[in-house]
């Protein structure tokens, strides 16, 4: 076997995690210790080369099937490996992989790569919004539009795993699976600030001067600030008829991220006359910031989101990132649908629309893959 498999150290790993370019904060043993705490237990695993070189990593959770002595195993937004090597295989990957899994009695294992299959900038979805509105059609996606950038690369990724019996867990929109599939970024590297906020939609622009004019504050909040961050989140919820985390859960990211990184995390709030009015975490690696909860006051469209995300903008660039990473997006161009105004918020900001692999499952015991798979659906 030209790759082994085996345990990795806590520093290693981060040593590790922080040099990879798919680095992602799921790929975090930091991301693993939150969730030891809410029923999962996990593992850093690495791969080796024949001179003991760590060429690959995962963060790999597990959660036990009641009943049985029996495991899920989950890769989130990984593995960290070379995916496009001239030395290794998939096969060369995954086979040691599959071995280790079965050592701790897991069944089924389900990832979702960090590859981008296909983009689309802000420009080109708001021009085939404009030619939808216009010809009246309607219930189209923004994937239903010509990509700015298709990666064969990694249609022959997933032509590959396929052959190995990797199974896409095929969804209709972002949320419909663990991690959403449809993210925005907007790039930073190559700009200045000024050149990222004039590439801003103009009344995008205008929101963020009128938040400032009217004396909206963005600052870092604290630990002791999360009672207020919760109170907005339920508020969102409610507002949107969706369900809220525990505070407890938001507690224990805030402590678990902060213990591997002081900046790892990071609460930003925005405050007018002493009243919280919009609210966003971040959480940053080495050269990329992503957003993960956010929540505002009220169904208005306040200035203050705007200025909220601008400064959260300016904070990553600051930092040297090279991506700013707004997270989850519906593809439905339905200006009737409630998820479009999560799209249509992030277009005004002129980043791009990216797919990502999606969700693959890869059943390691198959009878029993297929008999648990079959109870979740008749659930």
């Amino acid at each position: 076997m030209l790759l082994k498999i085996s345990l990795v150290d806590r520093k290693r790993f981060v040593k590790f995690a922080d040099s990879h370019p798919y680095r992602n904060f799921l790929q975090y043993p930091s991301w693993a210790d939150l969730k030891t705490e809410m029923r999962w237990s996990s593992e850093l695993l690495g791969w080796y080369s024949k001179d003991a070189h760590l060429v690959g990593a995962a963060v790999v959770l597990y959660r036990k099937v009641p009943g049985i002595n029996k495991y899920l195993a989950y890769i989130p937004r990984g593995p960290l490996i070379d995916w496009f090597s001239q030395d290794y295989k998939l096969e060369d990957w995954f086979a040691p992989l599959f071995t280790h899994l079965k050592s701790r009695h897991v069944f089924s294992v389900k990832m979702d790569p960090p590859l981008i299959k296909r983009t689309w900038s802000s420009h080109s979805i708001k021009e085939g919004i404009f030619e939808y509105q216009t010809h009246g059609i309607k219930n189209k996606r923004f994937t239903d539009l010509v990509s700015d950038t298709t990666f064969n690369s990694v249609e022959f990724i997933q032509q590959e795993l396929n052959e190995m019996g990797w199974q896409q867990n095929t969804v209709v929109d972002s949320f419909d699976s663990v991690q959403p599939q449809y993210v925005f970024r907007l790039r930073l590297s190559g700009k200045s600030l000024d050149d990222l906020f004039s590439e801003f939609d103009p009344l995008w622009q205008k929101k963020i001067n009128q938040a400032e004019w009217e004396g909206v504050e963005v600052r870092v909040g604290t630990e002791q600030d999360f009672e207020d961050f919760y109170h907005l989140l339920a508020h969102t919820a409610q507002q949107e008829q969706t369900q809220a985390r525990q505070s407890t859960y938001f507690e224990k990211m805030f402590r678990a991220l902060r213990q591997e990184c002081p900046e790892r995390i990071r609460l930003y709030m925005a405050v007018q006359d002493k009243q919280l009015l919009a609210a966003c975490l971040a959480i940053h690696v080495r050269g990329h910031t992503e957003e993960i909860y956010s929540a505002k006051l009220g169904k208005s469209d306040h200035p203050a989101s705007y200025l909220l995300r601008w400064k959260m903008i300016a904070d990553s660039y600051e930092r040297g990132d090279q991506m700013y990473d707004f997270r989850g997006i519906s593809t439905k161009l339905n200006d009737k649908d409630p998820l479009f105004e999560m799209l249509r918020f992030r277009l005004g900001y002129a980043g791009d629309a990216c797919e990502l692999m999606g969700e693959w499952d890869y059943p390691v015991i198959p009878m029993l893959h297929w008999a648990f798979d079959m109870y979740m659906k008749k659930r």
